[in-house]
């Protein structure tokens, strides 16, 4: 009777790991969303700058594309 006072849900072990895996699934949806939030500052700093230098609108161009490309993976 005491082991049951300490281990609440014990006595099914699949609400327990049902538990987890929810526990599991929204940490990782919790990451990909900070992936999506970070790739998207990423890309708004992109398309912020302004240059006059073909090399580096190639370069930033080449950026953007490389971001937009992992958002759309994502999605």
């Amino acid at each position: 009777m005491a082991n049951e006072k300490e281990q609440p849900g014990a006595a099914s072990g699949k609400t327990s790991a049902t538990e987890e895996a929810k526990r599991v699934a929204n940490l990782q949806r919790e990451a990909r969303e900070r992936e999506k939030q970070a790739l998207n500052l990423q890309r708004e700093n992109i398309l912020s700058q302004k240059t006059s230098s073909p090399a580096r609108r190639t370069a930033l161009e080449a950026a953007l594309h490389q971001i937009e490309s992992q958002l759309a993976q994502m999605n």
